[in-house]
């Protein structure tokens, strides 16, 4: 390590402002040049939005909003954003008091809770805010959530992957019926079919990418089709963690401002991107191993970790996306996967 990175070592704290401990290797000189220039956008982004947030039809839906949140929500107003956009806030609002009876329902369920019980150890180990010494310890959080939507959405009941997505909404939203508000939003309306035990949704969606990849980077699903992979190999993780784990917290955090507004169309932009800005790097692939590397090392790297930029790249690398397009890929693939 040269004395340019260590003193910026010294600068950047070890845990990040959301509880996550930077991996052996975190580049601090890279972010810290990358973060000196997205701290300046940050507060032009916060002023405009406290200006916004001053009228009281702020976050009602329009071409001005949907602009604003695909340049980044600030922190200190996700929470309601979402909450709001995503139809959350009303759910609550017209069910006063329903969050806390179905957490003690679930709470009766002793197969629903050990189900939950048994992956709270597994989620974010490296979140310093989920560590059973954690004072407070979101563990608890997290278990009152995911078993009070279980017990909600007893279709879906506890699924893996849930508990990484509830674990960042309990960070945004600091509160636990909230949180399970924005996870009734996600899993029972913006998500087609994610989370049900036959995971129709998720393995639809899979599919759906690989026709787009066939129309928009043939190249690359040529390479797939000769090494004979399916994309559930590569990017099941993708979606079913929609970029959790797999991209940095704060791109994360981007990606899923756009979710909430514009809804699950935004998780095939962001695939996209990553395929067609590496092209050249996937096509190198030699054999099926080397490909699913490859797919995992796109998801690295200063593209990544530059979210403003990258933002600004989902909307334009991967060219038009039709929500026509997308729904009838997706009546199309469903019914081949139904008739398997």
């Amino acid at each position: 390590m040269d004395k340019c990175d260590e003193t910026a070592k010294d600068r950047i704290p070890r845990v990040d402002a959301y509880g996550f401990e930077r991996p052996d290797g975190f580049d601090y000189a890279a972010y810290e040049e990358f973060y000196s220039q997205y701290l300046t956008i940050l507060t032009r982004r916060a002023m405009k939005w406290s200006k916004m947030m001053q009228k009281s039809s702020a976050v009602e839906k329009s071409m001005k909003v949907k602009r604003y949140i695909r340049k980044g929500i600030p922190n200190e107003h996700r929470c309601y954003v979402w909450m709001m956009v995503s139809g959350a806030q009303a759910q609550m609002e017209q069910n006063p008091g329903y969050y806390h009876s179905v957490l003690q329902e679930g709470q009766k369920n002793a197969k629903l809770v050990d189900a939950v019980v048994t992956d709270l150890n597994r989620t974010f180990p490296d979140n310093v805010k989920f560590h059973k010494n954690a004072s407070p310890c979101l563990q608890q959080t997290l278990q009152n959530v995911l078993v009070a939507y279980g017990q909600h959405n007893k279709s879906v009941g506890y699924c893996q992957g849930m508990n990484f997505i509830t674990g960042i909404l309990i960070l945004v939203a600091k509160e636990e019926e909230k949180a399970f508000w924005l996870l009734d939003a996600l899993v029972g309306h913006i998500l087609p079919d994610y989370y049900s035990p036959t995971m129709m949704g998720l393995k639809t969606d899979q599919e759906v990418l690989g026709d787009l990849v066939k129309m928009k980077i043939p190249a690359v699903a040529e390479l797939i089709d000769r090494h004979g992979l399916m994309w559930t190999l590569l990017v099941s993780r993708w979606f079913i963690c929609l970029f959790i784990d797999i991209l940095p917290v704060e791109t994360v955090l981007r990606i899923w401002d756009c979710l909430f507004y514009e809804g699950s169309k935004v998780l095939f932009r962001v695939a996209l991107t990553l395929i067609k800005h590496y092209q050249s790097y996937i096509l190198e692939a030699k054999n099926f191993p080397d490909v699913c590397d490859k797919f995992k090392d796109i998801t690295k790297g200063p593209l990544v970790t530059e979210c403003h930029l990258f933002m600004q790249k989902i909307f334009t690398e991967p060219g038009s996306l039709s929500r026509n397009t997308i729904f009838k890929l997706r009546e199309h693939h469903a019914q081949l996967l139904t008739q398997e």
